[in-house]
């Protein structure tokens, strides 16, 4: 079943304790996002305490509630423009808000989640599946049908092998 406006949405409102991301690509190609890219490619910057969006709001709400919000972006070095925009523009402010971030840097030792789609996790019992196009563009988001057991070891491996956020991005100039 593939998901969008609503029904995607309230995965986010009536997941219990744990949503939690796995990011695999060097840029994703949002259009809601490609104004602030192109003003972060100017020299733009933002102050990621002070960002209150729908997005910030929800987070700080869910950690209120005892709910958590993680992800792991799997990437490499030289970091690509758009990777700086989404570190300094979007992970600080959503680190800010409660998101339990990590960096998982392969660039000089193997990536032992090679292969593995982007995905949601919910509560650890529901997966969708993110599907983009090689350079970024979402094409759809679907929901996994079948054992969720592969996915739940992505989730260990990540972790286990990533950094927090704020410990990889302390010596970057962003």
């Amino acid at each position: 079943m593939l998901l969008a406006g609503e029904e995607w949405a309230a995965r986010f409102e009536r997941f219990q304790r744990e949503a939690w991301r796995l990011e695999t690509l060097p840029q994703y190609l949002m259009p809601q996002e490609a104004e602030e890219f192109e003003a972060f490619k100017g020299g733009a910057r933002i102050d990621p305490v002070t960002v209150s969006n729908e997005y910030t709001d929800r987070l700080r709400r869910q950690v209120a509630q005892g709910r958590s919000q993680g992800r792991v972006h799997v990437l490499t070095r030289p970091l690509s423009d758009y990777l700086r925009f989404e570190l300094h523009h979007y992970y600080r402010a959503h680190s800010s808000a409660g998101e339990e971030i990590r960096i998982l840097d392969v660039t000089d030792r193997p990536n032992l989640l090679e292969g593995a789609q982007d995905f949601w996790l919910f509560d650890r019992s529901e997966v969708v599946l993110m599907n983009y196009h090689s350079d970024g563009r979402q094409i759809s988001r679907e929901v996994f049908d079948g054992d969720v057991g592969p996915f739940l070891e992505y989730r260990r491996i990540a972790v286990e092998e990533s950094v927090a956020f704020e410990e990889y991005v302390k010596d970057l100039d962003l």
